[in-house]
């Protein structure tokens, strides 16, 4: 079995966390996501810093979903475009969409804000196995 390619998995984790950011950010759904969940977006702006220790956390985060999809790209032997989106399609809907529809149905999210996170992931879903197929 092939090996992975650590080097494509480091870029895929580092441009989603820098789109997660960018989709959290003021500049797209930070504003109706706070609102969403009842906080006041000017208020948490005002004194907002960026903890280092939740970065990394994030940054390990997005570097082992990185690593996983891309044991399933090889496995799965992926090696077009069109392949790996379709791989990133069903994984969004076979596992972020399921579990932010149960936290819907059954913690009482707003299905918007089920709905943003969701968005975030299909960025992820797609991203990352664009990059670590054709990164091959």
């Amino acid at each position: 079995m092939a090996e992975v390619n650590y080097l494509p998995v480091l870029v895929a984790a580092v441009v989603v966390v820098v789109l997660g950011w960018l989709w959290y950010s003021p500049l797209l759904f930070y504003k109706s996501w706070m609102q969403l969940r009842g906080l006041d977006p000017v208020a948490a702006m005002a004194g907002a810093k960026m903890p280092g220790g939740k970065l990394l956390v994030e940054f390990v985060r997005c570097f082992l979903l990185a690593y996983v999809v891309a044991r399933f790209v090889i496995l799965l032997g992926l090696t077009t475009l069109l392949g790996a989106v379709h791989f990133g399609l069903f994984l969004w809907i076979g596992f972020p969409v399921i579990l932010l529809t149960g936290s819907v149905l059954w913690e009482n999210v707003p299905w918007k804000v089920a709905a943003i996170h969701a968005g975030d992931w299909l960025v992820k879903m797609l991203v990352i196995p664009i990059i670590v197929t054709l990164w091959r």
